[in-house]
Formats: structure tokens, sequence, C-alpha cells
């Protein structure tokens, strides 16, 4: 299989098939591709690990794209102003996401519901107890909100994030929910009363603009209901 993302704020990757390999995709998630590719829809996996998807944002059923003979061409667009981002996972290699960040994969690729084990990560963790967990082998895309930053964390590295800022983890990095010290901190900081710690070690990747601050902003603008 071979790709190229391009564009800027609005993009698009280009997925080349050769005869015989797939990819897959939630309902709905293609934009465009070539005549010699087919199609196929199912819970992948069946109606409990469907179910476990559409809690972790994605839909019941997904679609397998396959190309029949020669080379196929298809095509997915980001739904958002963001980045795509490739991840080339080796046999049993996982990374945590948030919620509905899953693109599309190679057909080796598991995409699973995760659960944060922690309450106070769970309740005011920005997503709620609910996350992706993407396990290889294999490449998946992945939709992310504004520009992304990686950092590395070494072992017991800290970093303090507004937990909506948090898009995608390694899962040997420590998750967790710290209030914020001070009353006028938490009442006037505008930060609100919690802030995620993320303890290394591990790679994080962070958005610069979630999709409820997006949201939040246009609301202003939108016409008023009557």
């Amino acid at each position: 299989m071979k790709y190229k993302i391009r564009g800027t704020t609005l993009q698009v990757v280009d997925v080349e098939l050769s005869e015989g390999e797939s990819v897959y995709t939630e309902s709905g998630g293609m934009s465009w591709m070539s005549s010699n590719i087919s199609m196929a829809t199912d819970t992948k996996g069946g109606i409990v690990k469907g179910l476990g998807r559409m809690l972790a944002g994605e839909s019941l059923f997904m679609t397998t794209y396959t190309c029949n003979s020669g080379t196929g061409m298809i095509a997915f667009a980001n739904e958002f102003p963001g980045k795509i981002i490739d991840m080339k996972l080796a046999e049993g290699q996982t990374i945590i996401a948030q919620r509905d960040a899953f693109m599309c994969a190679e057909s080796s690729v598991k995409l699973e519901i995760h659960l944060r084990k922690k309450l106070g990560a769970g309740l005011f963790g920005g997503e709620g107890f609910i996350m992706q967990k993407v396990t290889g082998p294999g490449v998946v895309f992945m939709e992310l909100a504004g520009e992304i930053t990686k950092y590395t964390l070494k072992e017991g590295q800290v970093l303090k994030v507004d937990p909506g800022h948090i898009a995608l983890l390694e899962p040997s990095v420590n998750f967790d929910i710290t209030r914020i010290k001070g009353v006028k901190n938490m009442f006037f900081g505008g930060e609100g009363l919690f802030l995620a710690d993320l303890r290394g070690p591990g790679n994080v990747w962070l958005q610069s603009m979630p999709l409820p601050n997006l949201a939040g902003r246009l609301i202003p603008y939108l016409p008023a209901k009557r």
C-alpha cells in the first residue's frame, strides 16, 4: 500500500492499493475512489465490538474497500480543519486516541474501545471514560483538530495539559487529572477546574484547536433561533 497526505488545513489522504489490498473506515468515511475498488460493509467483529466502537465515536458498521485488479485509488478527506496523522504500527503496538480520531486503516489494524481506569480521568478528562485503542500491525490514519505538537516524555516527566488538547498517547504514558490550585485560579483563570497530568515515559500528541473550542468560538456568529 502506498499513500500521500496532501493539503494544509483540510487535508486528504490518497491511498494506492494493489490487487487484493484493502483498507477500512466507518460508514460514510470514503470520499472518492477508482472503479476497480469494491466495498463490503459489516460490523467487523460482531455486534458487541460494533457497539463498543459506537461508544468510542465511530459507527456500528465499518466498510472495507478492496482493490479487485491492477492498481486502485481511494481517498479520505478530513471532516474539519486539522491534520491527518499516519502511523505505522508494528505487531501488537498500540496507540490510545481521543473519541472519533480514527479515520481509516489497513485491514490488519484492530480498532477497539478503551476505558480509562481512573475515576478522575474519566469524569473530568475532557473525553469521558471512553477513548479509542488502535493496535497493529499496519498503517492507520488519524484525523485531529488544528495543528499537532508531539512531545516525548522521559521517565517521570510530567506535562500539564488542558484535557481537550490531548489527541493521542502511548499506553506507557500515565493519564491522570489534578485540580487547579487556588480559588481565583479555579474560577477566574479561564482554564476550568481541572488539568490533565501526562506522566512519561512515552509519546503524546496534542491538538491546538479541540472541536468543542472551535464550536464555542463559532456560536456567537451563528444566526439566533426565532
